[in-house]
């Protein structure tokens, strides 16, 4: 598979120019609106999906980058949340149940998010619910981290703040952290357990909150087979989210993420012990995500499309599926090697910040308008409307006071 890159800027330098994105923009929005209304009839339905990441080319931060209400706020019918376009966000992110998450993303977005349409890094998780349901198991990192394993159905889940809290002077700063002085657990229950169940695995659901203790109290867990303090035994099972070495924040430049704090323990942990450091990594870009996400898709395909699809004896299949996201390392690789049917389109306000130039938004007009010209069958006719709505959209997604920068990796 060969790709070429599109990179498109639309420069703020003069009035004139921002009155020719916003018209630009405006042109491209309303062909794509005109465009939606193939996907109206049950007997056609929708051709692609997509995948967005969040930070980065949703959100940043809390905040909304750019149009992105608006342009998400297109992929629906109505204001009840009838979707024209599957589409769902697909992020390393978490540290909240799917459930809390998609509220919070309706409330910032304006759009009816379905817990089904978030799947964040540790929602693979779920898939290891039977090997380790009443086992005792450890959930690292920020947020709520052992409720969202409660909630997977870990019938035995403890946070890290709640389990080291059971074992007097395990960190050995803990007096230092002005924060987490005098957080005893009290628990009289917990504490029994902590103290007397063998850890059978530990989990990196979200990014750590405190490196130095969580490094230290994983290594006493992993080199000592689940019983800190006692001999060396064989490692319980450690899992990742993700591996992102780094990840856009509200900071101008990237962040440390959940892929450094994995290199801070394996090197420890390689240098006190025997052993190698035994760990598993889900999230982007590993392709077993971008399967999951493909069948979340097609569970989210609106039922009247379902309804036409069973009469016509036939299983959805995409054409195309996007992945839009903003880190070359994660979201473009991850969907170049699940393959077909994804398409990769990468962002400028996140991650990345290319520099190459190499077309303007006239050329990227003129070039769909060709498209458009040469288009005859229906099945092209649905190629245009994929071409038209992945452009417009962006355009949108991306607008920002100062500039259009993007992305598009185009297959050829």
């Amino acid at each position: 598979m060969r790709f070429s890159q599109i990179f498109v800027k639309a420069s703020s330098s003069s009035s004139h120019s921002r009155n020719r994105s916003a018209s630009a923009s405006s042109l491209l929005l309303s062909t794509a609106s005109r465009s939606f209304s193939h996907l109206r009839s049950p007997s056609q339905r929708p051709s692609f999906g997509i995948a967005f990441d969040i930070d980065g080319v949703i959100l940043r931060g809390n905040t909304p980058i750019g149009g992105s209400p608006q342009a998400l706020g297109r992929l629906y019918h109505d204001s009840f949340g009838t979707l024209k376009v599957p589409y769902v966000f697909l992020t390393n992110g978490g540290g909240v149940p799917e459930s809390k998450r998609a509220f919070e993303l309706s409330k910032l977005l304006g759009v009816n998010i379905l817990p089904s349409q978030v799947i964040q890094g540790h929602t693979p998780f779920k898939q290891l619910v039977k090997r380790f349901e009443n086992d005792l198991i450890i959930a690292v990192g920020k947020g709520e981290p052992a409720t969202v394993m409660s909630e997977y159905g870990f019938k035995n889940a403890f946070s890290i703040d709640e389990y080291a809290s059971c074992f007097d002077n395990i960190d050995p700063l803990a007096q230092f952290k002005k924060w987490t002085t005098g957080h005893v657990n009290q628990n009289n229950t917990i504490r029994s357990t902590a103290c007397t169940q063998r850890v059978h695995a530990a989990f990196i659901v979200s990014d750590s909150v405190d490196w130095s203790r969580d490094i230290q109290v994983l290594c006493d867990i992993l080199r000592t087979g689940g019983f800190p303090g006692r001999e060396i035994a064989h490692q319980p099972s450690l899992y990742f989210a993700n591996d992102d070495l780094e990840y856009q924040a509200v900071f101008p430049s990237e962040r440390l993420g959940m892929g450094a704090f994995r290199i801070a323990l394996e090197s420890i942990f390689n240098s006190i012990h025997p052993n190698a450091l035994e760990y598993t990594s889900f999230g982007k870009p590993n392709p077993s995500v971008f399967r999951n996400a493909e069948t979340v898709l097609m569970e989210t395909v609106p039922s009247s499309y379902q309804s036409a699809n069973h009469v016509t004896g036939g299983n959805h299949v995409f054409r195309t599926l996007y992945m839009i996201g903003d880190n070359p390392s994660v979201d473009i690789k991850g969907a170049k090697q699940a393959g077909h049917p994804w398409f990769s389109i990468l962002t400028r306000t996140g991650v990345f910040k290319g520099k190459k130039i190499m077309l303007s938004i006239q050329r990227i007009w003129l070039l769909t308008l060709l498209k458009r010209q040469w288009t005859i069958s229906s099945e092209r006719r649905a190629c245009k409307f994929t071409l038209f709505f992945s452009f417009s959209f962006f355009l949108l997604l991306v607008t920002r006071v100062g500039g259009v920068n993007y992305l598009v990796y185009k297959r050829e």
